[in-house]
């Protein structure tokens, strides 16, 4: 009985543990299927994507087995002790764009492995060094845009040993106090975001020794200069953003920063003056590490007349200049640069991109002698001024150079433009209006790459250079490559027009083509076998013709088949598997495929049936009429230049409405056709050619007239024919760059009155100053006297 009774205990002990455990189990199991339904994209390395999901609060199951979590963009408030309590094995935890206003202090102790730890765009109101105090392997640590105002009076980060990028700072961040960055000693990035930064104790990052890449925004010259001052044996790359370096007086607090060994300075959305770059250029001509400046959206307010010449000790070690989207409101007035001639001559790299470049002043490109790379890439130049900015002498080591999407419209002049350039190997002029191109071209001698993609070109000559290893002409109309250039190796002529590939005789050392996007049908087993050095091919997205013959060469040739698989967006005859080696059999053919000719019939039928539709309502609507109007505007848009002084017929074509025919017809022109000397002017009611469509009338008289008078009154505003009179001189106007128009305002015109659509017009009033008519007599004379001198210059 004993023995029964010690029997039945041990039966229920054993009993109550295998149930305990089936109940932690069942538990757990429980859980994860609960995180799944929060979170099912986790991928093969356990990082679990639960961003955009309306979550607010961290979901339940986590485990040990969770790599990563994004909670990015969710309405989380609180993280409690437990939420993170199992996942000790969590590498990345991110938690930007929530609500989190609380973090209880344990809530990070369990995660111990954790390297990178994202709480930006948040609402903590403080930072706790409790939260980081067992993070001993984070790497990232991002607490900016929250709404905290300092750091705390002591360190948040000193058990941070391995912290390698720190981003914190916000709209409201104020203080930074000594002791905030104790245990930091090397950072590889640092982002204070402190826009309305306004205390910093001075010494409060020295204790950082080193700091790669240091990024400030901040709007306070005065706290600038501080900062500086404890980063000038720390920091390699500065980076300053947000700023406005506008008055000459602060500059001076900025000289500390002379005695910096940063390498690298970029500017950022940052404001300078005609008085203040040549005192920025003094500070840079004293950092004797300085190797590259780097401008990005800035803005000068000025037009580079700066009052004094710049000069710089030739031994220093600025060699890189990049300048992009410098906003220059007045640029048509910038100077020729005189002023910074004398510390150009070091420089090996520049790049001026997005900055209405229209012209490189030749002594300007003649101090450039050690240049090797210029990119000079969204711009404004044209043909002639890129003739006069590589003159004779100047880049005369440059390698590399970037003219892609300017205004060069001419290839011969281009590229005898560059032909002295005997070091330039690399030649980009795509997104340019070549059009056309000649039988023969001027290059430089050592040319071996050369970009002419988006060019516009219909068909390649021989004006293409021999010497290129590199070729590049994707993009445009090409319908053939027929050009012998026996060292090409790369070539890159996708998005044509070809139905076959080139022919590899006049090409013998290919190694790699791209022809993607294409018409190609097919290609034998001899035309790729033609190219005996080929090692790549990329013919995705063209027109293959599913036939038996041309699946089973692809299936038996190896060499082929693993060029093919190599398309990344590859489908033969509409499957993929054709690629993958699966068997002819297995590919089905298209509708399009199987009854071509009916479907191109139908097409055919259906374009007939919309051009006949559109050529009866256009019949009916008077379409044609609007068609010579657009075609008239269009003419008068590429005729922007002035025709030759021969041509002028009158010294000024007038546009007025007809309701001020009066005062026109019987005041102005009584004054000036009897003026000493007299004054021609162009009148549409006695001057116009009888029988002439107006339009090219009016074009015409405004080619043929020294200017263009503009009589301004509510009646003007409200004329249709003075809106396409004022649109037509437009282009002599703006894109001439001249003063041929001359405004007289009859009446007070308000501005709400003048209609949207003489958009040209509030224009024209912003930028040139016009004559009113005055109701006194004396004051009429006055005006007299200041039209016919408008008239004559």
């Amino acid at each position: 009985m004993q023995y029964t009774s010690k029997m039945l205990k041990s039966t229920t002990t054993h009993t109550w543990r295998v149930w305990a455990i089936y109940i932690i189990l069942t538990a757990n199991l429980s859980e994860e299927q609960a995180l799944k339904q929060v979170c099912p994209s986790c991928d093969a390395t356990q990082f679990c994507n639960c961003s955009s999901r309306g979550l607010n609060f961290i979901p339940s199951g986590l485990t040990g087995k969770i790599t990563g979590l994004n909670l990015a963009h969710n309405r989380i408030k609180h993280i409690r002790t437990h939420d993170l309590q199992q996942a000790v094995n969590l590498r990345v935890l991110l938690l930007p764009s929530n609500e989190i206003s609380s973090i209880e202090e344990d809530s990070f102790h369990s995660l111990a492995k954790l390297e990178l730890l994202d709480l930006s765009n948040n609402s903590l109101a403080h930072l706790s060094p409790a939260w980081f105090e067992h993070l001993f392997a984070l790497q990232h640590l991002n607490v900016q845009g929250n709404s905290y105002s300092d750091l705390g009076g002591s360190s948040l980060f000193s058990n941070l040993r391995n912290l390698s990028a720190l981003y914190l700072g916000n709209r409201q961040f104020s203080t930074i106090r000594q002791g905030n960055f104790e245990g930091v000693t090397l950072l590889n990035e640092l982002w204070i975001d402190g826009g309305n930064l306004s205390q910093y104790e001075p010494g409060s990052l020295t204790l950082v020794r080193k700091i790669h890449h240091m990024i400030i925004n901040l709007k306070s010259v005065d706290v600038f200069s501080v900062i500086v001052g404890d980063l000038l044996h720390s920091v390699i790359w500065l980076e300053v953003r947000k700023i406005a370096f506008s008055i000459p007086a602060e500059m001076q607090l900025l000289r500390v920063m002379s005695f910096s060994f940063a390498k690298k300075i970029s500017f950022k959305q940052v404001l300078f003056t005609d008085a203040t770059v040549p005192e920025m250029i003094s500070i840079a001509e004293d950092m004797t590490q300085l190797m590259e400046v780097e401008m990005k959206d800035c803005r000068l307010l000025g037009t580079g007349q700066w009052s004094t010449q710049i000069h710089i000790n030739q031994s220093r070690s600025l060699r890189v200049v990049t300048i992009e989207k410098l906003s220059i409101e007045e640029f048509y007035l910038f100077s020729d640069l005189t002023a910074v001639l004398d510390i150009v001559s070091p420089l090996t790299k520049v790049t001026v991109k997005d900055t209405k470049v229209f012209l490189v002043p030749c002594r300007l490109s003649q101090r450039l002698l050690s240049l090797e790379y210029l990119d000079l890439s969204e711009n404004l130049l044209r043909d002639q001024s890129l003739a006069h900015s590589a003159c004779q002498g100047g880049w005369p080591l440059l390698q590399i150079l970037n003219l892609s999407q300017n205004s060069l419209s001419d290839l011969k002049m281009t590229g005898k433009s560059l032909s002295h350039l005997r070091n330039l190997i690399l030649l980009d002029i795509s997104q340019n209006n070549f059009g056309e191109i000649p039988d023969t071209c001027q290059w430089p001698g050592n040319l071996k790459h050369l970009n002419l993609s988006t060019s516009q070109i219909p068909k390649l000559t021989t004006c293409i250079p021999l010497t290129l290893e590199v070729l590049d002409v994707s993009a445009n109309s090409l319908k053939e490559f027929g050009l012998q250039l026996p060292f090409l190796k790369e070539l890159y002529i996708a998005k044509n027009q070809l139905k076959t590939l080139p022919d590899a005789a006049p090409i013998p050392s290919l190694v790699a083509m791209t022809i993607r996007g294409n018409k190609l049908n097919s290609f034998s087993k001899e035309e790729f076998e033609s190219f005996k050095k080929m090692e790549m091919l990329d013919a995705s997205d063209n027109n293959f013709i599913c036939s038996c013959e041309f699946l089973s060469f692809i299936h038996h040739q190896a060499g082929i088949a693993q060029i093919l698989a190599r398309w990344p967006e590859s489908y033969i005859c509409d499957s993929p598997l054709a690629v993958r080696g699966e068997q002819v059999g297995a590919v089905h053919l298209s509708l399009m495929e199987c009854h071509r000719s009916l479907t191109v019939s139908l097409i055919c039928a259906l374009v007939f049936l919309v051009i006949l539709v559109l050529v009866v309502v256009g019949y009916k609507y008077h379409m044609m009429w609007y068609v010579r109007m657009t075609w008239a505007w269009l003419r008068a848009k590429r005729k922007p230049k002035q025709g030759p002084p021969k041509d002028i017929c009158y010294d000024a074509f007038v546009s007025y409405s007809e309701n001020d025919s009066d005062w026109v017809e019987n005041i102005m022109v009584q004054e000036l056709e009897q003026a000493c000397p007299p004054f021609r002017l162009c009148l549409h009611k006695r001057d116009f050619v009888p029988g002439k469509w107006i339009v090219d009338n009016i074009i015409d008289s405004i080619e043929k007239s020294h200017k263009t008078l503009f009589v301004l009154s509510e009646h003007f505003v409200q004329s249709e024919w003075c809106k396409y009179e004022l649109d037509f001189s437009h282009f002599r106007l703006f894109d001439e760059n001249n003063d041929a128009a001359i405004l007289i305002l009859l009446e007070p015109i308000q501005s709400k009155a003048i209609p949207k659509r003489f958009c040209k017009l509030r224009k024209i009033m912003n930028t040139k100053t016009y004559l009113e008519w005055p109701p006194g007599e004396e004051q009429q004379q006055i005006f007299w006297e200041n039209l016919k001198a408008a008239l004559k210059s």
